[in-house]
Order: C-alpha cells, then structure tokens, then sequence
C-alpha cells in the first residue's frame, strides 16, 4: 500500500508514552492477577474475537473468567508515571501511516455522506500500550484488540496488535501487513459509519429482545457490513488514488479476513466450531463481504441484514 499522499488526520490521542498506565483518564492501569484465571494466549485469542465484535471486547473475558472460575478481584498498578497524551499527527512511522489512513478514510465517506445529503463527522483514534482508559466503554487492553466505543466515537488500538496479525495469526506477512492495518482500521470505522446510520442503536436494542442464538445472529451480520463498508471504502480510494493498492494487497485482506473468522477462532482455541455461537462471521463470509464492498463500492451492496443474507 503507497500512502505517501495520504493526507494526515490529526484526530488521534497518542497515549503510547504514557507508561501503560490510565492514559490521563486517571486511575485505571494493567491487573497484575495471581493464581488461576485465563492464560494469555486465551486471552489474545477472545481479545481477536472481541476486535471483530469492535464494540465490547471486555464482555468476552469477563464471561470466559466467569465460565472458568477465575474471576478475581483484581489488582491494579498505579498510573503515576502516565503522561498526557499527545493530540495530532504522530512522527513515528507507525503512527503516521495510522494518520495517514485515517485520514482517507475520513475524505472517502464524508464524500459519500454529502453525496446523500447528510453530514459527516469522522472517528477519533486513540492509540496506546498496554492498557488505557477507554471512556464510556471501560477499560481498554490491549489483549482485546482494536474496538470502536460507540458513545465516545472513538476507536481504541494498540499497534501491537499489528504484529500479533502476521507473527502469532499470519493473517500477512512484509509490506502487504500495511494494507492489513488500514483494513482493520477501515473496519472499525464501519462500526463508526453505522453508528452515524442508526443501525447500532437499533441492532441493540433488537438484541435484548431475541434468544442469545438469535442475538449472535444480529452481530454477526452488523460484523460483515463492517467488512463490506471497510471495502467501500478502499473501491472509493483506488477511484481516487489509482495505484494506492500494491501487489498482494487484496490477498492480504482475505487472508487477515479468514484468520479472524469466527470458525478459524474457534478451531484455534477450543478444536470444533459451534455456528450458533458465532458473533461475526466465519472466514469465507468475512471475505465475501468485504469483496462485495470492493467491487461494488456502495453502501447500499452492504445490506447484510436483507433477506437471507449472510
């Protein structure tokens, strides 16, 4: 992915420097557990379930320490040595390219919304390490992977999560892992697009009304329009920008999209997959919805709730 050109967001907190601690939320730091509870990789593995929910990772933890009886009060470092975040465009690489996305990201679909007569007010990406104040939405870790807080309309994600994907999930590998970030990234930001739609709130609220197989039904098809928007939003930039995509690039997408299904998950953690458990979708699904998005670039071809979709 060439991003050179892309024009730099400063709507991010760069909370990365801040010692792993609250991130000037105050008070909220890494538990430090004893005995029992889930091991990492555990862990790492409903923090990756719970960045395609992209709304509450935490729910999954703390069901699965319910679950195991490992629930403890936990303990919790101080955040003395946290320093304020730094608001704008970060100078590292990393960060700049994470500036850059967002960046397109916010142009592409502020031209779609005014297309359709509606305004347009893009994410706020909070970057971190470790662990930070996520707002409304609680604690941010960086075992749960990126997610979108709905009511803060910011999006959490440590970059380390970037290297987890291609070294523990080789869901990439070398230069084509950019265009991994910017897709993982443009998938938050659906969750954004359909917060600003209503379709959030409503899904929701549905949810509380249904059985719990039917209410992972209803995420899982908010999870792949997250995917279908995500690749809207890179057909609009290659309209915009030919020659942004690189070589390998879709390939890369897929195969991020396939080591983060839900049956790829599953098999990884427990050996058997359960469909009715499912919260976002299984690999070929994930990848089919975001190809929809990419080859026809409307959000109208991202109805994942219509007829006997997914």
């Amino acid at each position: 992915m060439r991003y050179d050109d892309f024009r730099r967001s400063d709507d991010i907190d760069d909370r990365r420097d801040d010692g792993g601690g609250g991130g000037g939320g105050g008070g909220i730091g890494l538990p430090i557990g004893g005995g029992g509870g889930l091991g990492i990789g555990t862990i790492i593995v409903l923090g990756l379930v719970g960045y395609a929910l992209g709304i509450d990772p935490r729910v999954l933890i703390g069901g699965a320490e319910i679950l195991t009886g490992g629930r403890q009060a936990p303990t919790y470092q101080s955040d003395r040595t946290s320093t304020p975040a730094k608001s704008g465009v970060p100078t590292d690489e990393m960060g700049n390219m994470i500036a850059g996305i967002l960046g397109e990201i916010d142009d592409r679909w502020s031209e779609i919304f005014q297309a359709s007569g509606q305004p347009y007010k893009g994410p706020r990406i909070v970057l971190f390490r470790n662990v930070t104040n996520g707002g409304r939405c609680g604690m941010a870790q960086s075992a749960m992977g990126p997610f979108y807080c709905p009511p803060d309309r910011q999006i959490f994600l440590d970059t380390g999560f970037f290297r987890e994907i291609e070294t523990r999930f080789h869901g990439c590998s070398g230069n084509a892992c950019k265009f991994t970030a910017a897709y993982i990234i443009a998938h938050e930001a659906g969750h954004h697009i359909q917060n600003l739609l209503g379709i959030l709130p409503k899904v929701t609220a549905k949810q509380q009304e249904v059985s719990k197989v039917d209410a992972n039904a209803l995420q899982v098809r908010v999870e792949l329009q997250a995917d279908c928007l995500s690749g809207v939003w890179v057909n609009r930039e290659e309209k915009k920008r030919p020659g942004f995509l690189e070589a390998g690039d879709i390939d890369a997408a897929l195969t991020t999209a396939s080591a983060i299904g839900d049956d790829t998950l599953q098999r990884q953690a427990t050996g058997r997959v359960v469909p009715d458990s499912f919260t976002h979708g299984s690999a070929a699904q994930r990848k089919q919805w975001f190809m929809t998005g990419y080859q026809q670039g409307t959000v109208q071809a991202c109805n994942t709730f219509a007829g006997g979709a997914p």
